[in-house]
């Protein structure tokens, strides 16, 4: 009888040891959900939309293991109130976001390659710079991986258009960085130097997957239970091309080996997935609506192809795949931001689709004005609400008042999400 007892008693202490132990890692862990809510639309709440912060585009987002956020810059000369504020202008720069809206705070990243922006008219005639934007940007396992998106050659040229991207990563959260190859210090190469042994992706077929963005799961990466890594992309830099998006996967410890990238291919009847380690198989996985796209790209005018660069983030309360994107306002002439973008909301069930549109304008402005010309909206990964049932977006708006941009900037506000 002793011994019986002595065996249960035994048996109960490994039973609640175990238990806690499985309790203790769900707090580190937040397991993805296993519940699906059907969104029906979203509703931008004008009344929240905050001032304007700072000064650059694209807001690129990631939410990293030490509860920041951390946002790219592109083009632009940051924010004046840092203390390390410079006035430079620059094509790529990283910012650090601490808090939740209202209350949010910037700060600049010190240890990021800072690439200040050099034009033709300051070195005329020279291929002795390269441009780099700083988009697609991932936080996962205490690590930063980062897309920076690169044209044929400087701006300005016609026919122009982003034909690559290098990758960068940081393995300490912004503090040190490295080349794809694990060299350090990070290398901005050349025009003529670049090759498909220095960059992520060069010259690939119909110029697809030069303009990319990351999934985003939750903080650290921590929402993803298959282990992989997702990224998005324009399929190419034409209308009929632009409006495609194609997509990747690759294991999230494989992020900087090329080999290992496989390719969406298709969507089977059960919601399973087809992949292709050959680009050449890619596939459409969602088309958005064709027009949208700039096509007077000749010296004097745009530069350069732009829209349709995807956020999607996973929406762990709802158990829902959310997408917002965009496409840009085409004139008369063909040149950009002619007329208020296109704005979509799109979700789906798996990173893959298949993706239903939920939300759209024609004419996408900020509290009425028609004036607006948004580009850009970002689905900021730690500002959904803990219920799902909003998020905050983050855009840039092109506009000019007088000789000035004031609304090129940190622009937010908060969205509401319409559930059945």
């Amino acid at each position: 009888m002793k011994k019986t007892f002595g065996l249960t008693m035994s048996i109960l202490i490994v039973g609640l040891v175990a238990l806690f132990v499985m309790c203790d890692n769900s707090k580190r862990q937040r397991s993805k959900s296993t519940t699906t809510a059907k969104i029906t639309g979203i509703r931008r709440m004008e009344e929240t939309i905050l001032p304007v912060t700072g000064q650059g585009d694209n807001w690129y987002m990631t939410w990293a293991s030490d509860d920041k956020q951390y946002a790219g810059l592109c083009d632009g000369t940051g924010f004046k109130d840092l203390p390390d504020y410079t006035g430079i202008y620059y094509n790529s720069k990283l910012l650090a976001i601490s808090g939740n809206p209202p209350d949010h705070t910037f700060e600049s990243v010190p240890g990021y390659p800072d690439l200040e922006s050099i034009s033709p008219r300051q070195v005329p005639g020279s291929r002795d710079y390269s441009r780099y934007y700083g988009f697609a940007i991932i936080a996962v396992d205490g690590a930063i991986y980062q897309l920076l998106s690169t044209p044929k050659v400087p701006f300005g040229p016609e026919g122009n258009a982003f034909i690559g991207a290098k990758l960068i990563y940081s393995p300490n959260n912004g503090v040190t960085w490295y080349n794809q190859d694990g060299s350090t210090p990070v290398v901005y190469e050349k025009w003529e130097d670049r090759n498909k042994e220095n960059m992520a992706f060069f010259f690939e077929p119909d110029e697809s997957f030069a303009l990319s963005s990351f999934l985003q799961m939750g903080k650290n990466y921590e929402d993803n239970t298959d282990g992989y890594v997702y990224l998005y992309a324009t399929n190419g830099n034409v209308d009929g091309k632009m409006n495609q998006l194609v997509m990747l996967r690759v294991k999230k410890d494989k992020i900087r080996v090329r080999s290992e990238y496989e390719y969406f291919v298709s969507l089977n009847s059960d919601g399973t997935a087809n992949w292709s380690k050959d680009i050449n198989n890619r596939g459409v996985v969602c088309q958005f609506p064709e027009g949208w796209v700039n096509y007077n790209i000749s010296p004097g005018h745009s530069g350069h192809p732009y829209a349709w660069q995807p956020s999607v983030a996973y929406n762990n309360p709802l158990g829902v795949y959310m997408m917002a994107n965009w496409g840009i306002g085409v004139g008369s002439d063909g040149d950009w931001f002619g007329k208020p973008s296109y704005l979509g909301f799109w979700t789906a069930p798996q990173p893959w689709g298949p993706w239903t549109q939920v939300y759209e304008e024609e004419a996408w402005t900020t509290a009425g004005d028609v004036n607006a010309r948004c580009y850009q909206p970002y689905i900021a990964p730690k500002w959904i609400a803990d219920d799902g049932k909003s998020f905050w977006m983050v855009w840039t708006d092109f506009r000019k008042v007088g000789d000035t941009r004031p609304y090129y900037a940190f622009n937010c506000q908060k969205v509401e999400i319409i559930t059945e």
